[in-house]
This record gives C-alpha cells, sequence and structure tokens, in this order.
C-alpha cells in the first residue's frame, strides 16, 4: 500500500490541472493585487464562503482571506513532479533496509515521524520497532539502551505503536524517593525526549512527575541556549508531538531540521519537502471542491442565520486524516461537519420548540416524504442532509457491500435528540446537574456523527460487531467528544457567528456546587481533560477491534480541540488561523 501511495498524489495533482482554466472566479481574484482591490474582491470570496457580513470589518481577517485566495490559486499552478517523488520514496526504502542496530533504528523511526513521511513506510518503520521490542525485552537491553534520551524515546515510539512497555523503564532516571535525578537538569536532548514520552500517560505517577521535572527545567534552560536549539525547545513545550497534529508539527521541523547521525539528511528532507508540498496542493484543491459544493447547496441564502464557515469545516476533516488516500473521506466529512453546525444553529438559535420536534420527528422517519410536516427553512436542509447521508451511504455499500443508513439515521436521530435536550433546558431556563449535562453534550458535541460516518468511509474493520460497538458511542470515541466538550466550555468567547447560548458544564458545577468559585470550577474541568486524556490514551495503547486509521482520526479530533477553541479576547482563534497559514496557506 505505502508504495502506491505516490501514484494517488500523481492522480490527484494531474486531475487538478484540467480544472485550472480562467474560470470567473479565478480571473476575479487574479486581477486583484493590492488593497485598493479589496472591496471588489471581497464580495467574491463572500461568495467562495470565506468571509461573512459579520467579519468583513476586520481588516486582519479580510486581508488574511484575500491573500489566502491568491496562494491557492496560483499555487495549483505549481511544477511539482509525482513521478520524482515517487522514485525518491523506492531509493528510501532501500536505505532503510540497511538500517541497523536499535539506536539507529530509533533515530530513522523518529526522524521519519518527525518528517510526516511515516505514512510511506509503514511496513519498515513497523519491522525496526519489532526488533526494537524484541530487544528491549531481552536481558541486554540494559547495556544496549542506557541514557534518558534513548530510553524515554524507546518508550515513546514502543508505546505509540501499541507495544506493551511499561514506564518502569524510567525508574534507573529516579532516586529512591522517585525524583529524577538532578543531574539529568543539563542533559536538553535528554529532558525533551522525557517530555515528549510524558503525554502517552495512562495514568502513571511517574509520566505526571516526569512532564513537571522536564517542562520546568526545559524553560528554564531556553535562555541559556542557541537561537536555533531555543526555538526548538519553545515550540516542543508548545506542541509536544502527541497532543498535536504532526502536520504541523512537520512543517516548523522541516523549517528548523536538525542533524541526524548516520541518515541521509539531504535524500530525506527532499522527500519530506515535496511529500508536504503535493499532499498541500490536494488539499487545495479539495477546499475548491467544498467551496463549490457548499455555493451549490444553496443554503446560505435559504438558511442566512446559520453559521457559513467551509473553510473552518474542512480544517477539520484535513486535519483528522490528512493521508493521500483519504481524499474522499476528507470531502465527505467536512460536508458532515457543515451539517452538524447548521443543525446546531436551528436548534440553538432559530427553530421554535414545535419546529423542532417536527424536525426530529423527519429525522426519526428518514424518508423523503417527511419533509411535507417541516416549515419551509428546516425542507431544505432536512432534504440535503437525506441527500449527501445516503449518497454516503450507497458510496459505501458499493465500495464495502455494507450499507450503513441505519447506523447514520442512528447517528443523526441521537444527534438530533441531544440538540433537542439541550434546547429545552435553555427555553426552560434551568440548568440539569453537572454529570446529565455532560452526558448529553458528549452527543451534541457532533464527534460521534462525524466518526461514525468516518468508520463507514474509511472501509476498514466494517463487522456487525463493531458496527454494534460503535453505535454504544465506546469509549475511544466519547474520550475525545468529552475532551472537545470539556475544553469548549473552557473557552472565553463563543464561536463568532454563533449567537445562541446553550449552558456550560463549568456553569452546570457551580449551581450544584454553590460554594465552589469560578477559578475552582474551571481548574476541576482542567483536570477532568487531564483525566480523559489518560483514558483516551489506554484505549489508544491498548488492543482494540477498530483500525489503526480509525483511531487515529480519533486522536487527532482530540488534538485539534486546543487549536479549535483558543479564542481570543477579540472572539478570534489565532491558533486555528496559524494552522490554515502553515498548512494551506504557505507552501516549502
Amino acid at each position: 500500500m505505502a508504495s502506491t501511495l505516490p501514484t494517488c498524489f500523481a492522480l490527484s495533482f494531474l486531475s487538478s490541472k484540467g480544472s485550472r482554466g480562467s474560470s470567473p472566479r479565478c480571473e476575479t481574484v487574479m486581477s486583484c493585487s493590492s488593497q485598493a482591490y479589496y472591496p471588489q474582491i471581497i464580495p467574491r470570496i463572500q461568495q467562495l464562503g470565506l468571509l461573512t457580513t459579520s467579519v468583513v470589518k476586520k481588516a486582519r481577517y479580510v486581508d488574511y482571506c484575500v491573500r489566502y485566495v491568491f496562494v491557492v490559486i496560483f499555487q495549483l499552478r505549481g511544477d511539482y513532479s509525482p513521478v520524482k517523488h515517487m522514485e525518491n520514496i523506492v531509493r528510501l526504502k532501500n536505505i532503510l533496509v540497511q538500517v541497523n542496530g536499535p539506536w539507529e533504528s530509533m533515530l530513522t523511526v523518529d526522524y521519519l515521524q518527525k518528517l510526516g513521511i511515516d505514512y510511506h513506510f509503514k511496513e519498515e518503520i513497523k519491522l525496526m520497532l519489532e526488533c526494537l521490542y524484541e530487544n528491549m525485552s531481552g536481558n541486554e537491553h540494559e547495556q544496549v539502551i542506557t541514557d534518558l534520551f534513548e530510553t524515554a524515546l524507546s518508550f515513546r515510539l514502543l508505546r505509540q505503536a501499541g507495544h506493551p512497555i511499561c514506564s518502569d523503564v524510567l525508574t534507573k532516571f529516579t532516586d529512591k524517593k522517585g525524583r529524577f535525578k538532578s543531574s539529568l537538569r543539563g542533559d536538553v536532548q535528554g529532558l525533551l525526549s522525557l517530555y515528549e514520552a510524558s503525554y502517552l500517560n495512562t495514568g502513571e505517577e511517574i509520566l505526571d512527575v516526569a512532564n513537571e521535572f522536564s517542562s520546568m527545567h526545559l524553560a528554564c534552560c531556553i535562555k541559556d541556549l542557541e537561537p536555533n536549539a531555543a526555538k526548538m525547545v519553545k515550540h516542543t513545550l508548545q506542541h509536544p508531538c502527541h497532543m498535536t497534529i504532526s502536520r504541523y508539527n512537520t512543517r516548523h521541523y522541516l523549517d528548523h531540521c536538525h542533524t541526524v547521525s548516520g541518515i541521509n539528511i539531504g535524500m530525506f528532507e527532499e522527500v519530506a519537502r515535496m511529500d508536504f508540498n503535493l499532499l498541500q496542493s490536494l488539499h487545495q484543491k479539495e477546499l475548491i471542491q467544498i467551496l463549490s459544493w457548499w455555493k451549490s447547496t444553496g443554503l446560505s441564502k435559504h438558511l442566512k442565520f446559520v453559521r457559513k464557515q467551509p473553510l473552518k469545516w474542512y480544517i477539520t476533516s484535513m486535519t483528522v486524516l490528512h493521508d493521500p488516500e483519504f481524499s474522499k473521506c476528507r470531502i465527505e466529512m467536512t460536508k458532515v461537519i457543515a451539517f452538524i453546525y447548521i443543525i446546531d444553529d436551528i436548534f440553538d438559535i432559530h427553530g421554535s420548540p414545535d419546529e423542532l420536534n417536527l424536525f426530529l420527528d423527519a429525522i426519526s422517519k428518514w424518508e423523503l416524504s417527511a419533509v411535507d410536516i417541516l416549515p419551509t427553512y428546516m425542507k431544505c436542509c432536512y432534504i440535503a442532509l437525506y441527500d449527501i447521508t445516503n449518497e454516503i451511504a450507497q458510496s459505501v455499500l458499493k465500495e464495502q457491500g455494507w450499507n450503513p443508513i441505519n447506523s447514520l439515521k442512528k447517528a443523526w436521530t441521537r444527534l438530533c435528540n441531544a440538540f433537542l435536550l439541550e434546547s429545552r433546558w435553555l427555553q426552560s431556563n434551568q440548568l440539569p446537574k453537572s454529570d446529565e449535562y455532560l452526558k448529553n453534550a458528549i452527543v451534541s458535541s457532533g464527534v460521534h456523527a462525524v466518526l461514525m460516518h468516518a468508520f463507514f468511509l474509511l472501509g476498514q474493520g466494517i463487522t456487525k460487531e463493531n458496527v454494534s460497538l460503535l453505535e454504544r458511542n465506546p469509549t475511544l470515541l466519547s474520550c475525545p467528544a468529552t475532551i472537545l466538550r470539556l475544553r469548549d466550555d473552557l473557552g472565553s468567547a463563543k464561536d463568532e457567528h454563533q449567537d445562541g447560548f446553550d449552558g456550560s458544564y463549568v456553569e452546570c458545577y457551580m449551581k450544584e456546587y454553590p460554594e465552589c468559585s469560578t477559578q475552582d470550577a474551571r481548574d476541576y474541568v482542567k483536570q477532568m481533560i487531564a483525566n480523559t486524556w489518560r483514558c483516551f490514551n489506554k484505549e489508544c495503547f491498548s488492543q482494540n477491534p477498530f483500525a489503526p486509521n480509525l483511531v487515529t482520526a480519533c486522536l487527532n479530533i482530540a488534538r485539534m480541540v486546543e487549536v479549535m477553541y483558543s479564542y481570543d479576547e477579540n472572539g478570534n482563534i489565532p491558533s486555528l488561523e496559524d494552522y490554515i497559514r502553515v498548512l494551506l496557506y504557505k507552501s516549502i
């Protein structure tokens, strides 16, 4: 499979060339080259869905979107060579065969992951890590892997690959009281490796201690480091690999690439840069497809009160499953995410209680004739949702031999039930108990609905048992949903395009415990998020019946939470703007 991925690049890249004619949209965008033309171009970008009237006055965001469209149009004209890329990957496979010994294997796997090209070498990496695990399981591992850097790195690589490695391997670096030895304070590489490993915590105290120790001493040493090393340490502290979308870290790593002993850096780096640009070009093409689809639905005209954020919707899908082979999955997932936002706004800020009950009844029946009972503004939404969901189901049936329509219908019905319950709480002006709120909010987050569709679109591990398990919202799905909901409720500002309010866990908790201050409640929620991550890690690193790609999708949703809900005092999301700039806007 890995060796065919560059062909996926080639097909996607070449197919995009046929759509590069000078359409009215391209002509309008390409004819503008300065801010003097913004009044002319802004309406066109609004039609594409990148801007809405409520944010046109925000000059910085307008400038960003205008420049972004320029880059999308022009960058799709780049002369990348997928054929050369494929040839280079074959050469790298031959190089990897020559890697020998645990030390070189660890460095190579870590390097491939940091460069974001590890998915091309799955079998080679699997073999290297199996040999490393066998070595560490034997009596000779103490002589082979001795220092903090090596031990923490091997622990992280093996645990994230699903090998049952115990964190006790780190105890040789602690004293009798369980504290890490003071002699380690100046070992920057060892501390970085320990810090990264500490986030793979499944409830182990030694990893809590490791995180506190490494983060404290890394922060203290920054002032004494060379500028490039200081920049690397700062980035790692802010974006540990297990908590961050890999492509974001890959981009930073390629901009500040380090020397790796024993590896042909030039060849690896060339492949990584080409890979990043080719995949970025594919993502840009997909975004234009999404913008075209969104405009064709007409929903922005019929439902003027809903959020119109196709760029934001696509970014979520793009980061959850970014490999080239998942192009179709990303596009369909974006449509699912769009309807979650739309239906949420219908229930949260527009629909009357009677109308919302009618909509839920229609979803439960899942028949086209059910549209007759709906008010006009709901009809277009219901028909569009019905058509898209049935198209996805038919596609899965054709490709996988399994019709998922009943599961997908249940997912939408469950989501609408959760939205309706929140609406009733809002209408009655009564807050539920915090546990009751969170149980419902895990569903209303939309995570279960998105991942249910992703499971079928990925087409891996579709069995009666797995489908039944997923319909019950297992830990693998409920943990990222819990993290999302709790982090969203901690946000200092609501979505800038959402006028409704549906309560928060903090508010419910403080009503239930009046003696608790706002800060105490927020600290409690932060601890809940940390505990959920530990539970989530345990699920991801243990044997489960689901395919690795679905596990990765679940992890990436949780990783994107901090990006999507880090509002500033102006209601903007700087971290999201940075992701868009780094992953879609700026090539290497």
